[in-house]
């Protein structure tokens, strides 16, 4: 199986975490198609940890746990296939799931199986409570093959938290997407934290095998199971948070409740041109701006993109203001030379302001604490 764009879609873990029936997922199937998230490309369904009994039954299978889905794991397959969904769950290569639920490891390929019967489209393999004399990427591999003989094409989605030093392997397991982070929280120090890590991975990420950021959480709000103590993030820091997402081509699984969205909330989501960019068929490797005071907290990032366009982000993850003084970009940077007679004009896609650069240089206006501005450049004559 390839995958040749990050995937995109809604995981039930940030909100739910263990409170999840079939209901709930036939809810949010609704919700997906009814809100136009399946049109703007979020077509994955994936219920997460805590949808098992806690025992295999007598021929060693998982169990979907009947009071939390009565028709059957397939049953609920079916429902979401007929949406125009495809539909994603969860296992672990440890002894048992983070919350204490039966896992994969010893048994595969009957779980491959299992998922193949029941027409799932997409596996979350989670990283707790591992045999430790096991490398992690045995493990990985072992789940890959199995998948990969189960008879059905299934997105292999390896959540290992980036433990292990698993950028210099994971390439090895075939998995489809590797989580490089730690877990996400709902507040604005975890977004932050979870960007800045990005710096030293850029170039283990590429086409095929990635990197996974974790799952969003624009939209929640300070409510679910992810809310912190600084929980209150605010609409700017959300756009950041979306915005680095695609920047550096993260895969975007939603993980708020999408059946009472915020006006606000679908203006983050829905937006197709931030969207666009990271699920651009090029997926290049962002590079950095080596202008003035250039940190990791503010800093111009550029991604070249299918068709000649170029993305730029500028990202202010500090607490003062960012000024062109702090951080610019030279049109030479990018690799416009200033004897070629080119230069860029430039669109913000939040805002829909258009600037056009001059003098081979692009200087940011002031930009406030934990905000960001995201251009689509394209190269016209000077």
């Amino acid at each position: 199986m390839t995958v040749v764009r990050p995937p995109m879609g809604w995981n039930s873990w940030n909100t739910f975490g263990t409170h999840i029936d079939e209901q709930l997922i036939k809810d949010t199937a609704d919700k997906m198609v009814s809100e136009g998230l399946l049109d703007c490309g979020y077509n994955y369904l994936v219920i997460d940890d805590c949808w098992a009994l806690r025992e295999r039954d007598n021929n060693g299978k998982l169990v979907p746990d009947p009071a939390k889905f009565p028709g059957g794991m397939k049953a609920v397959a079916d429902y979401v296939h007929s949406k125009g969904l495809k539909f994603g769950m969860y296992s672990c290569c440890g002894a048992v799931t983070c919350t204490g639920y039966p896992s994969s490891f010893g048994h595969e390929f009957d779980d491959a199986a299992s998922f193949a019967e029941w027409e799932i489209d997409f596996l979350k393999y989670d990283y707790c409570f591992r045999d430790q004399n096991v490398p992690g990427e045995v493990l990985y591999r072992r789940m890959s093959i199995a998948l990969a003989n189960c008879g059905r094409d299934i997105l292999f989605s390896a959540c290992n938290w980036g433990s292990d030093n698993s950028q210099n392997w994971i390439k090895t397991t075939g998995a489809h997407m590797w989580r490089s982070t730690g877990d996400i929280f709902d507040g604005w120090g975890s977004i932050r934290d979870l960007i800045k890590k990005q710096f030293a991975l850029q170039t283990t990420n590429g086409h095929g095998c990635f990197n996974d950021m974790d799952m969003l959480v624009v939209g929640m709000n300070g409510t679910g199971n992810v809310a912190k103590n600084d929980s209150n993030v605010s609409f700017e820091e959300y756009k950041t948070h979306f915005s680095a997402w695609c920047m550096f081509g993260s895969p975007l699984m939603i993980g708020c409740d999408i059946r009472n969205m915020t006006e606000e909330t679908k203006k983050i989501l829905m937006n197709r041109d931030v969207i666009a960019i990271g699920q651009d068929p090029l997926y290049t490797q962002p590079f950095y701006a080596h202008g003035a005071k250039h940190t990791e907290d503010k800093f111009i990032a550029c991604r070249l993109l299918d068709g000649g366009d170029i993305a730029i982000g500028v990202f202010n993850l500090s607490d003062t203001p960012l000024n062109y003084w702090n951080c610019y970009l030279t049109l030479n940077e990018i690799g416009i030379d200033i004897s070629s007679g080119k230069t860029l004009k430039m669109r913000e896609l939040w805002t829909g302001d258009e600037i056009t650069v001059k003098n081979e240089i692009f200087r940011p206006e002031k930009l406030e604490p934990h905000c960001c501005r995201l251009y689509r450049a394209s190269v016209v004559d000077a």
